[in-house]
């Protein structure tokens, strides 16, 4: 792909973000969902291998489906009320449909789905997009609409994800379909707080991001897709792989890293909203996410491959240091103890 169709898809994504992001009507939200639909494709199906092509095809029905819902609830809604405005939604019906709709866009469970299979189809880069950048608007809507959402049905739809996230993840062996898993897991602890704290929830989201985008580019870096590859992966870069097993450990939600914060506070949010079964079935279903972080961080570092090199393990190596991961890498072990600072400024 040339840079200057990279660069038209790039600022697509980034406008289509923006309007959803910035609007106050539901036709301009729709409007901005499309055009980030759109710009992403290309980039799905760049490689114009057969996977690929699927995987963009997949995803342009669901999201097609997916639009197409949000379109009706808010029609239903103008209809009932007279109102286009997002923070004006107040019938019932429109309410679930948008529910359906923003969990579809997100790949919340029972909408799952497609996430893995799309994000087995691209690369390590689109398929960082599509596991942060895209999900920002979708879950704007969410936080702007939170208050008139039925909390019954996404607490439900939490635990569902949660559940399903971790157990469909135990026996993957590819990355990206592991991360995807991962992802589905995590959206499902933003899903049964978003209601009772939204800002909780986009500091959720927000760390998440961090963490993701420090695991997918430590893996673009050392070029691994699979278990078995990421197996061989300690004896040419050994200090990129031990920041790679405490980034997906922070990820996991261990103390005393950074992903810890988000579970803690959204545990103990719970527990303040009289929720304390909610909060203890979801702490243990995290459980069996826990399993597959630990399975990919053993294969990281400890596991080493039948035919191993003979030479020095290169500590030191003469390729340049990628800035990005460096800092991302910190950030996602490190903000802990920098949680009182972090939570006066949400």
């Amino acid at each position: 792909m040339n840079p200057q169709a990279k660069l038209v898809f790039a600022t697509s994504l980034l406008l289509g973000s923006t309007i959803t992001i910035s609007s106050n009507h539901w036709i301009t939200a729709w409007a901005g969902l499309e055009i980030n639909t759109l710009a992403i494709l290309p980039l799905i199906s760049k490689s114009h291998h057969p996977r690929a092509i699927e995987a963009a095809t997949k995803y342009f029905l669901v999201q097609a489906a997916a639009s197409t819902l949000l379109l009706f609830s808010s029609m239903t809604n103008a209809w009932d009320t007279g109102q286009w405005d997002i923070t004006q939604l107040t019938c019932p019906a429109s309410c679930t449909i948008l529910t359906a709709a923003i969990a579809m866009k997100l790949g919340l469970a029972p909408f799952h789905f497609w996430f893995p299979e799309v994000l087995q189809g691209c690369s390590l880069i689109t398929g960082l997009l599509l596991s942060t950048a895209m999900k920002f608007p979708p879950i704007t809507l969410l936080f702007m609409t939170s208050q008139s959402l039925n909390p019954t049905m996404l607490t439900l739809m939490a635990i569902l994800s949660v559940a399903l996230g971790g157990w469909t993840g135990l026996n993957q062996t590819q990355t990206r379909k592991i991360l995807a898993f991962s992802s589905i897991s995590h959206l499902g602890w933003m899903a049964a707080i978003i209601i009772y704290s939204p800002k909780l929830a986009l500091l959720n989201f927000y760390l998440y991001i961090m963490i993701t985008a420090a695991v997918f580019l430590t893996l673009n870096s050392i070029k691994t897709l699979k278990l078995s590859t990421l197996m061989t992966t300690w004896a040419k870069t050994p200090s990129l792989s031990a920041m790679l097993m405490l980034t997906l450990l922070s990820l996991a939600g261990l103390p005393p890293l950074t992903g810890f914060l988000p579970k803690w506070l959204i545990i103990q949010e719970l527990t303040k909203q009289e929720m304390a079964t909610t909060a203890v079935i979801i702490a243990l279903l995290s459980l069996l996410s826990l399993f597959f972080y630990l399975r990919l961080a053993y294969c990281a570092t400890i596991t080493l491959p039948p035919h191993t090199t003979n030479h020095m393990k290169q500590w030191h190596t003469n390729k340049p240091v990628n800035t990005t991961v460096a800092v991302l890498v910190t950030m996602s072990i490190a903000l802990l103890p920098m949680s009182p600072t972090i939570l006066t400024l949400i």
